[in-house]
């Protein structure tokens, strides 16, 4: 499993969600000639936006939301392509070796900075053979337990694991995928042992957390939230650097005793290097347009997502922070994809 991909099938945005963006992103529009001048030639066909994960899942919703509104605003068809296989890196590579003109894009989730330190061979690079767009959404984690786990905040569990060295198991969606080496952070920044437990996607591994199989996951706000509010689980902390809108109440890992705890999955809009500004900063101007709208917003939010819609300098100082970040977790903990 793959961090950005939760393992559960999740169903394709609504219209009226599509709708609410492409009229958000309609009314941002400006006069940018170089899609004025592309949306009336007809040599031209769509421009592709590449997902290199499955249909129906997080980051194809995102993608079709976004390619929506900008064929809204720029008045030029934008079609997702989905391609799924190598972990991932299939997609992302047609994006690498496409050409800088426009015609294809690439949106894929934090994966996207991991592939270095999981593969030995990944065939191009993930920072200088991608033109950063924005990011568009982050979505933080919850660090959760067994109610019947007698823990009620970080700092108790870090306790509770410390007295009892490699009594505690943590549940994960897969091997190598983020809520992973969100435990694999959280047993290296706390000096606890604990044993992990690969699952084949996020929902047999709630199943065994609620059951007591697994006493902690890590997992996200969307997939977990039903669950926490029915009792069966119980969140001690998100992983983002500021608290959810969605549980005011819950502290983050940092306030819990943590510094320097901050991992979240996230979502990103690329093109090919080389791509012209003149393309780039119209896609981004016109995306961060749609996204900060209440209406775009009010719909995102219940999933557990948060808008960024960063500049693209902003975007690219990101992505440098976030593949030393993961290579890092990944190093120290040995963790390998399955």
């Amino acid at each position: 499993m793959i961090p950005g991909n939760t393992g559960r099938t999740q169903p394709p945005p609504q219209p009226g969600r599509r709708r609410a963006l492409a009229t958000a992103l309609a009314a941002s529009a400006l006069p940018w000639l170089p899609w004025a001048a592309r949306a009336q030639s007809a040599s031209k066909g769509p421009v592709r936006v590449i997902v290199p994960h499955p249909p129906g899942g997080p980051a194809d919703q995102i993608a079709r939301i976004t390619a929506q509104g900008l064929q809204q605003a720029l008045g030029t068809p934008f079609l997702v392509d989905n391609r799924p296989g190598g972990g991932g890196m299939l997609g992302a590579q047609a994006v690498a070796q496409a050409r800088p003109d426009g015609e294809t894009l690439l949106v894929n989730a934090s994966v996207h900075v991991t592939y270095p330190a999981l593969f030995k061979h990944v065939g191009f690079d993930v920072i200088e053979d991608f033109a950063p767009i924005t990011q568009l959404t982050r979505v933080p984690m919850l660090l959760l337990v067994n109610p019947q786990l007698p823990v009620r905040d970080v700092r108790g569990l870090i306790a509770y694991a410390k007295a009892h060295p490699g009594a505690l198991s943590f549940g994960s969606s897969g091997n190598a995928g983020a809520a992973h080496l969100a435990g694999e952070l959280l047993k290296q920044l706390a000096g606890v042992d604990m044993v992990h437990v690969p699952y084949r996607g996020a929902a047999p591994a709630q199943t065994d957390l609620i059951g007591g199989q697994i006493q902690v996951m890590f997992d996200s706000a969307s997939s977990s939230m039903q669950q926490v509010r029915a009792g069966r689980m119980r969140a001690l902390a998100v992983t983002s650097q500021a608290r959810m809108a969605l549980l005011p109440d819950l502290p983050t890992m940092v306030e819990s005793g943590l510094p320097g705890y901050v991992l979240t999955n996230w979502y990103g809009l690329w093109a090919p290097r080389g791509t012209p500004a003149a393309m780039v900063h119209p896609l981004q101007a016109a995306t961060a347009r749609a996204l900060h709208t209440p209406e775009v917003e009010a719909q995102i939010r219940p999933t557990g997502a948060e808008v960024v819609a960063s500049t693209p300098e902003e975007f690219a100082r990101f992505v440098v922070a976030e593949k030393a970040l993961w290579a890092q977790i990944v190093l120290k903990s040995g963790a390998k994809l399955d």
